[in-house]
Formats: structure tokens, sequence, C-alpha cells
């Protein structure tokens, strides 16, 4: 499958890398339904593809790596749109990115926050822009990560960093982000993919069964995180379409400040 038949993302197999780009700029590349259902595509592909030893990750221009859920288009169709399933499958995606066995690095160029904080997150390992801000929006917005987005953060970055990204949603640069172990590496925005393609090509000098039987044995101790992932994509679904859910929505939107507290159910 080449470039020409994504709409939402761009893929090319540059030596042993795979590189899948999110292209929707234009909104700041957070993802809808189609874009999601065109990532797991793409990285079905590299998955597929014995030349392909790494993937890398990205988003298209330098302001923003992923921003997470398309919230205009939640606002607009009270969902991220249609698609070939029917379902929206980021619980999918984020189960590929840990099965795919061989490497994903995210090279993160500008903004990576909410669902594509957690993309990067799940992600083997990170190279960030100096640009590069990392943060949490969902309880912002009114939506939320339940699963690996908190209990796997949590492993990375230690419980009490990790409730500080989720409950305040402030946004941290790249040079915090490498001192509290959510990044690797901080490089010149101009050196941002050659070094995404230096790990890439260096990793595929090593052994690739070797480097799947390591990846799978680092799953193995949070992949009972996945069970958490369902439920709380399950208790999502009924989230978003509640008064309060649909409040963050539409506040984004609009621009203005929610008002969360008067739409709680508190019984």
């Amino acid at each position: 499958m080449s470039t020409a038949q994504f709409e939402d993302i761009r893929y090319e197999v540059d030596g042993p890398a795979a590189i899948v780009t999110i292209a929707r700029p234009h909104r700041y590349n957070s993802f809808r339904g189609k874009t999601v259902e065109e990532l797991i595509k793409a990285f079905r592909l590299a998955w597929a593809d014995p030349k392909v030893q790494a993937v890398i990750l990205t988003g298209e221009g330098d302001k923003a790596f992923c921003t997470g859920g398309d919230v205009k288009q939640r606002a607009e169709t009270g969902d991220y749109g249609p698609t070939e399933s029917g379902m929206f499958e980021i619980g999918n995606l984020h189960k590929l990115i840990r099965d795919l066995p061989k490497p994903v690095i995210a090279a993160v160029n500008g903004i990576a926050v909410g669902g594509g904080h957690v993309l990067h997150v799940l992600c083997d390992v990170t190279i960030a822009s100096e640009t590069a801000r990392f943060g949490q929006a969902g309880p912002r917005v009114g939506s939320f990560d339940a699963g690996f987005g908190t209990a796997y953060l949590a492993r990375v970055v230690g419980e009490k960093k990790a409730r500080e990204i989720w409950f305040w949603c402030r946004q941290y640069d790249a040079a915090e982000a490498e001192r509290m172990g959510l990044v690797n590496v901080v490089v010149p925005p101009g050196d941002l993919l050659k070094t995404a393609k230096e790990w890439a090509a260096e990793v595929a000098e090593k052994s690739p069964t070797a480097i799947r039987f390591c990846k799978q044995s680092f799953n193995a101790d949070t992949d009972h995180q996945a069970g958490l992932s369902n439920l709380a994509m399950s208790a999502l679904d009924l989230f978003t379409a509640s008064p309060e859910g649909l409040e963050g929505a539409a506040a984004f939107a609009e621009k203005r400040k929610p008002d969360f507290v008067s739409r709680v159910n508190w019984h």
C-alpha cells in the first residue's frame, strides 16, 4: 500500500525504517476514526515487511506530533467520524504499537498532548525536538485514558508525576520531559528525523529475534493493563455521550471555559 492510498497519514520505507507520519497539520495532527484505521494499516504493513526493522512515528510540520482525538470532530458530529469497520479503534492501535515485534520510535516534533501523548508513551523510545511539548488534556476537554495512558505512564515517570500530569493538565518542555524519563534524548529540530533514522539503522544491526523477545518480555510485565484499557475505553464511550463529556467538547470548540460541575451526575 502506497502513501497515495492513505488520506490522513503518510507511509514510506527508508532503508530499515518505516516512517509513519500523521498528516493532519490543519488539525494539529489530531486523529479521527479514519486516521486511526490508517495508522493500524501502516503498522501492519511495517510488521509484515521483512525489510523493516524499526518504525518511526511522527507528525507533519513543526507544530504538533499529535494532539489526540479530534475534539472539533467530536463537537461537530458527537463521534470521531465514519470508519470502514464502524468502530473507533484507538484501543487496537495501542495494542498494535505494543505487539509489533520491532522497535517503535516516536519522533516528537511539536506538541504531544492528550491521546497524542499516550501514543508517544506507548512507543518503545521517544526522541524529542527541542521545541516539543508534552502533557495531558483529557480532564480539561471532558476525556480520559484510564488504561495505558495512566497506568503505564506511571511506570514510566512514577506515580506522583503521572498524577500531576493527568490531574493538572500542565505542559512540559522537552528538557523537563527528558529529566523525568519521559523521553530518551532531545535534539535540535532540524536533527529530529535524522536522529530517528540513525537509531533505526543502529537497531537494525541487532538480532531481530533477540529484539522481538526483549520487547515481548518488557511488555509481559504490563500486559495486564490491557484489561484496564478495555474497561477505560468502554467507560469513555459512555462518558463522552454524557452531559459532562459533551460540555468538554462543546467548550473546546467554542473556545470558552467549560462548566463541568453543574453537569456532573453525583448519584
